[in-house]
């Protein structure tokens, strides 16, 4: 059994070694578990948007738990409307990152989200994006409580989180499977292109793995993380980066299809943010 401090150890590596890397076009390392293509680009854009209408539009100071590099500009959105910007992160590199992007806006802390280093009631707004499932399982629900403790009375905190094998997720995954082998039949298959061996990853190289993720579902979070705080579940995003990549494409009005797709999570917000990939869970100081 892999201790706690040994798997903050790895995801502390991997995004000073790897993750934060900045690799090309002002893009990490990273950003290979995203879709980037120009056809997903407006759909994700509104996705990323979605955290603005569960904020407090002004305040003090907003915590940033997990900021990473702030890497996407939609990021910045968040704390226009904040005297600062507090970028809490295990990752040195990740810190060194985000102050080029955000300068004195910003106020910069190396910590573990699980225990931070921050009075109560401090934060009049507060995100968290794709970060507790990084944490040792045991440690998410006092994550979930220090992101609560340090949040003002009035203020609101927004945690992005993807579930652990939701059920839209499950039936999408047939048809992903379906489609690859069908992609494998048909489609003319690459050219083989011939690497030095020392070019190629191995299991001693950072690049060749990714790093600790564990995640929770739904009932979970209302169970018992509901039961301690008040919470509320919308829809992020609703279908994984793998779908996006085996069904979207421009040349089949991929961009139309992301765009009903964003109607129907509009429609249908809990719904899907509760059964779908990634749901957007607001969290209040109170019940």
């Amino acid at each position: 059994m892999v201790s706690e401090i040994e798997i903050k150890r790895q995801v502390r590596e991997f995004y000073n070694q790897v993750g934060w890397q900045e690799a090309t076009d002002g893009f990490y390392q990273n950003a290979s578990y995203e879709d980037l293509r120009p056809v997903a680009h407006e759909y994700i854009h509104k996705c990323h948007l979605r955290v603005l209408r569960h904020l407090n539009p002004t305040g003090r100071l907003l915590l940033d738990a997990g900021s990473g590099p702030i890497q996407y500009p939609e990021y910045l959105e968040y704390s226009k409307g904040y005297l600062h910007r507090v970028c809490a992160d295990i990752s040195t590199l990740a810190l060194q990152e985000a102050r080029k992007r955000i300068g004195s806006h910003g106020l910069f802390v190396v910590c573990d989200i699980a225990n931070l280093p921050f009075g109560s009631n401090t934060f009049d707004g507060m995100v968290s994006l794709h970060t507790i499932h990084h944490l040792p399982a045991d440690e998410h629900m006092r994550a979930y409580q220090e992101l609560h403790r340090t949040l003002a009375p009035a203020g609101k905190g927004i945690i992005v989180n993807g579930w652990d094998n939701p059920p839209l997720t499950k039936f999408l995954d047939f048809w992903i499977r379906v489609a690859e082998r069908l992609y494998a039949i048909f489609r003319p298959q690459p050219k083989v292109v011939e690497y030095a061996p020392e070019s190629m990853p191995s299991v001693n190289h950072p690049s060749a793995r990714g790093t600790y993720i564990s995640k929770h579902n739904a009932a979970w979070l209302q169970k018992d993380v509901g039961s301690l705080m008040g919470v509320k579940i919308w829809c992020w995003r609703s279908v994984s980066v793998h779908f996006l990549r085996t069904f979207i494409h421009e040349r089949l009005t991929g961009k139309w299809l992301l765009r009903i797709l964003y109607w129907k999570e509009e429609l249908f917000p809990h719904f899907l943010g509760k059964y779908g990939q990634y749901p957007l869970i607001e969290l209040n100081k109170y019940k």
